[in-house]
């Protein structure tokens, strides 16, 4: 469970419900929904793991002065050029996993693609995101919370007409995250 001092699971729960909610509403009515728009009448939500505060841990930041460049692979089309601009360290399920944090055309925040033992299975195939706002600059040994209930699947997921990044091998967990949105 989460380990921070302050941290009340049951506000977190009910918020994270209510991001949930906004988001099956977001795609069952937004015109710029991934759901096709002849599929929206019928979409009941997206499918979800159980809120687990298990999978909400922290990361200890290692941050690159020099990024390295990244070429992800794509859903389709060309290969989309990426900056690793951090490692993030944590513990999950009593093992050490990590994570490089990615950003992209000087965008702030961090992306994190990834897949893991889930990956194909109950998750989709291209692996799942979280993205992580920050706040000023990263510094070597600072933490962030790494919240897996919010991982989620990029729209190509969903509609073929987008071009997603694909989670690099160095984003492959060697566990199950049996926490976010899943395929089933």
């Amino acid at each position: 469970m989460s380990d921070a001092p302050n941290f009340d699971a049951d506000q977190w729960r009910e918020e994270l419900e209510s991001h949930r909610a906004e988001k099956d509403d977001f795609f069952g009515d937004h015109p710029q929904s991934p759901i096709p728009p002849e599929e929206r009448e019928g979409f009941e939500g997206l499918e979800y793991f159980a809120p687990d505060p298990d999978y909400r841990v922290t990361a200890i930041v290692e941050t690159h002065d020099e990024p390295d460049p990244v070429e992800m692979d794509v859903s389709a089309g060309a290969p989309q050029r990426y900056l690793r601009v951090a490692t993030l360290r944590f513990e999950l399920g009593g093992e050490d996993h990590e994570l490089a944090a990615y950003t992209r055309d000087q965008q702030e925040g961090l992306f994190v693609p990834f897949r893991d033992k889930t990956t194909g299975q109950q998750t989709y195939q291209g692996g799942r995101y979280m993205e992580f706002e920050t706040e000023g600059d990263l510094q070597d040994g600072s933490e962030i919370t790494v919240d897996f209930n919010l991982a989620y699947s990029p729209f190509c997921a969903y509609s073929e007409t987008f071009a997603c990044p694909l989670a690099p091998e160095e984003n492959w967990l060697e566990t199950e995250v049996r926490a976010g949105e899943r395929d089933d």
